[in-house]
């Protein structure tokens, strides 16, 4: 366990010597700003808009610097060399998964709470009200889904280079997020071997909408159940156990080529 935390703190170091967590910063401290002088709907709806869109936007950011950690882990271990010294510790090669997974999602679960207490500041400064109990269970379903981002990622990355990886990931996440809440619908204008391939990528692709508390945050609907709460924990638990096994399948017999390019 020791050498897993190991690894987890050189992944937080290196979040905090790369630029894309303050870009993203930045970047949400912007455009929150900007939505913050706009009064589209009326004040009375004002802080409802920049709460939805300031949701948003931190899902999406979070999700892009998830990725970019996840990605980049083990093809830069390997073309800087540093996997053989890691792996004659000895660290097996679970523990340098698991040490990356954990540095990867806890820094991303960190990044995100910060962009949470920023967004939360500037609501309540626009006259918005939150529900504590709801806002705590946004941001934890919220780092719920960045653990299957980043074991997804991480996965990914066990056989793809850096940048194929980030964008497969991407990919992924953006068609998971899109495609598969409307396939129950789609089903139904199909029929045959579409309506059967429909089905099969509904059952296998992981349900993004149920980490998405927006809504109820929004909206003022309260908290979920904390029994329903924890399903959907247990779900982001299996998922991600699931990608972590895929990637070591993936990695544990994979042999090293010095100066490969990442």
């Amino acid at each position: 366990m020791s050498r897993i935390m190991v690894l987890a703190g050189v992944v937080w170091r290196e979040m905090l010597r790369k630029k894309d967590f303050y870009v993203l910063l930045v970047l949400l401290i912007a455009l929150t700003l900007a939505l913050f002088t706009v009064d589209t709907f009326g004040a009375e709806n004002a802080a409802r808009y920049v709460l939805d869109l300031g949701l948003l936007m931190i899902w999406i950011f979070s999700i892009v610097l998830t990725v970019v950690l996840s990605a980049r882990q083990i093809p830069a271990e390997e073309k800087r060399g540093t996997i053989y010294a890691l792996l004659a510790k000895p660290v097996s090669r679970m523990e340098l998964l698991l040490g990356k997974w954990l540095g990867c999602w806890s820094a991303s679960a960190a990044a995100t709470l910060i962009f949470f207490a920023f967004l939360t500041l500037v609501t309540i400064l626009r006259g918005g009200a939150l529900d504590p109990a709801a806002l705590l269970q946004c941001w934890l379903l919220y780092v719920c889904l960045l653990a299957v981002v980043s074991a997804l990622t991480l996965a990914l990355s066990t056989r793809m280079t850096y940048g194929a990886s980030a964008t497969t990931s991407l990919v992924v996440q953006g068609a998971v997020f899109t495609l598969v809440p409307r396939i129950p619908v789609l089903v139904g204008y199909e029929q045959g071997l579409r309506r059967t391939l429909l089905i099969v990528i509904y059952y296998l692709l992981p349900h993004y909408e149920l980490f998405d508390m927006r809504r109820r945050l929004v909206h003022e609907w309260g908290a979920l159940p904390w029994t329903a709460f924890a399903l959907v924990a247990a779900y982001a638990a299996a998922l991600t156990a699931a990608f972590l096994l895929l990637a070591w399948l993936g990695y544990r017999g994979k042999r090293f080529k010095r100066g490969a390019a990442v």
